[in-house]
Parts: C-alpha cells; structure tokens; sequence
C-alpha cells in the first residue's frame, strides 16, 4: 500500500514562506508523476500543483509565480514551496500520485497538513 506523509505546514502571516514536504514510500517514486492539491472550508479539493516523472511542473492560476513544486528522487520527497502567502491560501494541503492498474488507475492522498494565513 502505497504511503504519503505531508510535513510542513503551519499558522503564517500574509506574505510569509513555508515548505511542504510528501515523504512517499511503497512506491517506484521516480516513475510517477506527483501533485498537492488544496481543499478550503465549504471548497471543493482543487490542483495546486503537478510535477511529471520528467521534471515538468504545472501550477494553478492563482499560485503561479508564488508557489515552486520540486522533487528529490533521491529522497523519494516532493515539495512545495510557498511564497508571498495571501489568507486564500488557507487551506488543508495534501500530496497526491495516481497510480495506473491496468484499464484503470488509483489515486493515493497523504493526510493532508494545514496551512493558515492570517495575521
């Protein structure tokens, strides 16, 4: 069974800095691509950020230019570093990876870490 752990998060103030961190294991890390995704009080869960096996990151809208998605292969971590914190960003951040299997696949979610931005 595949494992995510989230470390990293925390109560911020506005255009303050923090670093997420998904440990994965149970898992050929480097063959999959990786994702954090965002879920607000009374919001629907919405991609925050992708990182493909290659490298090749893609950001929301509202993140880009802020947020910067990494991974050590190495270390079988992704992380997200966050810039210029705005309280939109509040939010419970979890690590995703879909795993194919076969005709279908499976998405594996961390227990989320959450993030407050708030003075």
């Amino acid at each position: 069974q595949v494992q995510l752990v989230e470390s990293g998060g925390g109560l911020v103030q506005p255009g303050g800095s923090l670093r997420l961190s998904c440990a994965a294991s149970r898992i050929s890390f480097r063959a999959y691509a990786m994702g954090w995704y965002r879920q607000a009080p009374g919001k629907q869960r919405e991609l925050v950020a992708a990182i493909t096996r290659g490298g090749t990151t893609n950001y929301v809208e509202s993140v880009k230019g802020r947020f910067t998605i990494s991974r050590d292969n190495a270390k079988n971590t992704v992380y997200l570093q966050m810039n210029s914190l705005k309280p939109e960003d509040t939010a419970v951040y979890y690590c995703n990876v879909n795993v194919p299997l076969g005709a279908t696949s499976k998405d594996y979610w961390g227990q989320g870490t959450q993030v407050t931005v708030s003075s």
